[in-house]
């Protein structure tokens, strides 16, 4: 395929907004978040509604998330890695975006990630690189979870929709390894 065939390409894109990451590692710091439609698993407690989009070229999405101010970009879904492509991450690279990825890790990472959070569900797994662990606690076997993916600079719990919050602490001050990640973009009821 030449390069015009390839600016042909359109992505299924969820939405594009900016606000402050809410949850993991860069909790608090502005970014824009472009979410992708489409997954490859059905959790109960999912919160996005994947299957709405819009056709997007890369060059209409650069053009997009370059009106905001933050270069700091959150790349999620849905399952990122099913549309995700090196063509798109070298334009984001191109614009100066630091880019971030949220995943399920059922696929591999593509070259040009900068951060790569995978909050695993249903295995098999196929995520060859993870910076940050972000498990929904749901009183699963989460050091088996950790041990069956690459190794995890930072490893967070997260509560399952706040309904559980004094288990997942009472897990993490018995296991110091892990951290908490609370979803801060709901409780301060922002994007």
């Amino acid at each position: 395929m030449n390069a015009t065939d390839r600016s042909a390409v359109t992505y299924r894109v969820n939405e594009i907004f900016y606000s402050l990451q809410g949850e993991g590692y860069y909790t608090g710091t502005p970014s824009v978040f472009l979410r992708l439609s489409g997954c490859n698993r059905c959790c109960e407690f999912c919160d996005t509604d994947h299957t709405s989009s819009q056709p997007m070229t890369a060059s209409d999405i650069i053009d997009t998330v370059s009106r905001f101010p933050a270069r700091h970009i959150v790349i999620t879904g849905g399952e990122p890695l099913l549309q995700l492509d090196e063509p798109l991450l070298q334009a984001l690279a191109k614009a100066g975006f630091y880019i971030a990825v949220e995943t399920n890790g059922s696929l591999p990472v593509p070259p040009g990630v900068d951060w790569v959070t995978c909050s695993p569900k249903d295995g098999p797994w196929l995520i060859d690189r993870i910076d940050e662990l972000k498990i929904v606690y749901q009183q699963q076997d989460v050091e088996a979870i950790a041990a069956s993916l690459p190794r995890a600079r930072h490893h967070f719990l997260q509560p399952c929709s706040g309904i559980n919050t004094s288990q997942t602490i009472d897990y993490i001050l018995s296991h110091p390894h892990w951290r908490l990640s609370l979803q801060t973009h709901k409780m301060l009821d922002i994007r």
